[in-house]
């Protein structure tokens, strides 16, 4: 009777380290979760990937995020998309405009927006042009982007743990969130497409020079 006692205690002990040590200390209970909670333990910098865009000179990703003063909201698209993509440009228009509403920062930062293609092979300069028309974006506050070769959005997407599958078709099937990096080019938190309000206020937060 008490070794079958002894016997279950250790077991429910293993079991409850187990999930602890999966769900970090009970905070995240699924991979997007624990992914966001580690982002917010540990800023992930962005990787120095050449990326190019319509209004943008800056040589690569890292240069154009860490620029020491503004604090940029990123999400991630595919030109041809129709779901995901389509809602989080209608959130960064919104976004867009109400940065434009506000009054001119003065010496402190300002928040931008940049929307970064996965699908470099068909997304060349034609089609980000015309994805920025389409969207409205204004280069003063929005850039869109795409980073040239394969192997380095693979390496972007690994550093900020974006999930890209390929559906057939040449579409992609992604995790859509808002990516919120800080003046030092850092990956600092990550907000559910719903919480566009929360992730705009946090950037503003940080371009004001706050920390993170």
């Amino acid at each position: 009777m008490l070794r079958t006692a002894l016997l279950c205690a250790v077991l429910l002990w293993a079991a409850y380290a187990g999930a602890a040590r999966l769900t970090h200390g009970f905070q995240a209970w699924t991979a997007e979760g624990a992914r966001r909670l580690e982002v917010a333990r540990s800023p992930v910098p962005a990787p120095a990937v050449p990326v190019q865009g319509p209004g943008v000179a800056a040589p690569d990703l890292r240069a154009l995020l860490a620029n020491g003063r503004d604090a940029t909201v990123v999400e991630f698209i595919y030109t041809r998309c129709e779901t995901l993509c389509l809602a989080g440009g209608a959130i960064f228009q919104q976004m867009q405009e109400a940065l434009q509403a506000r009054p001119p920062s003065g010496e402190s930062g300002r928040v931008r927006l940049l929307s970064i293609s996965f699908d470099p092979a068909r997304d060349g300069a034609i089609e980000l042009s015309a994805y920025a028309k389409r969207m409205r974006a204004d280069s003063r506050w929005w850039n869109v982007v795409r980073v040239p070769q394969a192997a380095d959005t693979e390496r972007l997407l690994d550093a900020f743990r974006v999930v890209v599958v390929p559906s057939g078709g040449g579409d992609f099937e992604h995790n859509a969130a808002l990516l919120v990096v800080d003046r030092d080019g850092r990956l600092v938190r990550i907000f559910d497409l719903a919480q566009q309000q929360l992730a705009l206020d946090y950037a503003l937060h940080l371009a004001e020079g706050a920390a993170p």
